[in-house]
């Protein structure tokens, strides 16, 4: 296994312990017949997966010195909204998958129903968490956060991709297709991360600008190596199923431009991310080694 950089790793540690306490006081089981849907929601968040996005909000919130509990609030927003299209891209209707995080998926682990409801929830609370004045104290930064979050996850991002991904079995996507159907399903929640510590940060444009160049090619090199361990990696440490995409005869960056072509591509990408942010200095570190990391990971 590699890991991630020293100055990443804590980082990491770090970012999944704030955000675990955060599910585990907001998500407080209640003593009443709702009791099962807060427990799936609770199986979904707490534990297990990279923190990422979580992460890539804290680190852009950074540059520009965002009150650190502010920025974790939209760092759990993001995160609802994550864990929320993965409830739902298991669900037999969909990906079908029964391994998630090393554990069962919530469908599994409860039921279809639950399921459906634990994701519907996760996305409301996602919402609600950055309508809070808490989050930031000018409305007018809580509307373009909830906005631009509106528009990354539905139909022009996040649910988008994952449309085109559905019909990936009977569509044959050349690269310029892949390339469009991971800018939306996966790039698009990355692209929100750094596009809120700019909104948080009430950034120049400028600064955003080279903000959404990182995000635009962190994104795709964070796929590409997601689909490099589909081909490669082991189930035991990327903690849910392997080599599904060639079963289902769905075409990704390897199986269009090969193991070592992708794997050049990748790299290549996390080059371009971190030359858009020559503008910023140590402050932008994290950002730094987060790119490195999402080419470097074994799961």
């Amino acid at each position: 296994m590699v890991q991630p950089s020293l100055s990443l790793k804590p980082a990491l540690d770090a970012i999944g312990k704030a955000i675990d306490q955060r599910f585990d006081r907001l998500l407080a089981v209640p003593d009443d017949p709702r009791a099962r849907l807060y427990e799936a929601m609770r199986h979904s968040v707490i534990g297990g997966g990279k923190r990422m996005r979580p992460l890539l909000v804290v680190a852009a919130c950074d540059i520009f010195q965002v009150n650190r509990e502010q920025a974790l609030r939209v760092a759990l927003a993001i995160e609802c909204i994550h864990r929320y299209s993965l409830i739902h891209d298991d669900l037999p209707c969909m990906d079908n998958d029964d391994m998630r995080h090393g554990k069962p998926t919530v469908h599994k682990a409860f039921d279809e129903a639950t399921a459906v409801l634990a994701g519907d929830c996760l996305h409301d609370l996602a919402f609600g968490i950055l309508a809070d004045p808490a989050t930031h104290e000018d409305p007018a930064v809580r509307l373009e956060l909830v906005t631009e979050l509106a528009i990354h996850s539905g139909p022009a991002g996040m649910a988008g991709g994952q449309m085109m991904d559905m019909v990936a079995g009977d569509v044959a996507y050349d690269l310029a297709g892949i390339t469009r159907l991971q800018q939306l399903k996966t790039g698009a929640l990355i692209q929100w991360c750094l596009e809120a510590g700019a909104i948080m940060g009430r950034a120049s444009e400028a600064s955003r600008k080279s903000l959404r160049g990182y995000a635009r090619d962190l994104g795709l090199a964070f796929q590409i190596a997601d689909d490099l361990l589909d081909v490669e990696g082991e189930s035991a440490k990327t903690g849910k199923a392997v080599q599904k995409d060639a079963a289902a005869g769905k075409a990704t960056f390897v199986s269009l431009m090969g193991v070592e072509r992708a794997r050049t591509q990748a790299n290549m990408l996390i080059d371009q991310a971190i030359a858009h942010l020559s503008a910023f200095g140590p402050e932008a570190d994290l950002l730094r080694a987060i790119a490195r990391f999402a080419v470097e990971r074994d799961r």
